[in-house]
């Protein structure tokens, strides 16, 4: 024998059903503590920060990455033709 039970409600009608605890208000309080702590630090992860960060461990830095960028464009290279 099998038996098949549909019941239409909403999620928060079957929380209320259940016993469960609202939590919605816990959750929207988080939220805007995330939003707030989020909006605090997003000048630490703008490019120019990101950047300083870098270069700052590194004084040569910058040196190197300007040569890395003039060797990957084939800029670096020394000019000669493998002439025949």
């Amino acid at each position: 024998m099998k038996v098949n039970i549909e019941i239409d409600c909403t999620p928060l009608e079957a929380r209320q059903f259940m016993g469960l605890p609202d939590v919605q208000p816990m959750q929207n309080a988080m939220m805007e503590k995330l939003q707030q702590k989020m909006a605090e630090n997003i000048d630490k992860f703008s490019p120019e920060a990101i950047l300083q960060n870098w270069f700052t461990f590194d004084p040569n830095m910058a040196k190197r990455f300007q040569d890395m960028f003039v060797n990957m464009s084939g800029l670096g290279a020394d000019g000669t033709k493998d002439k025949k």
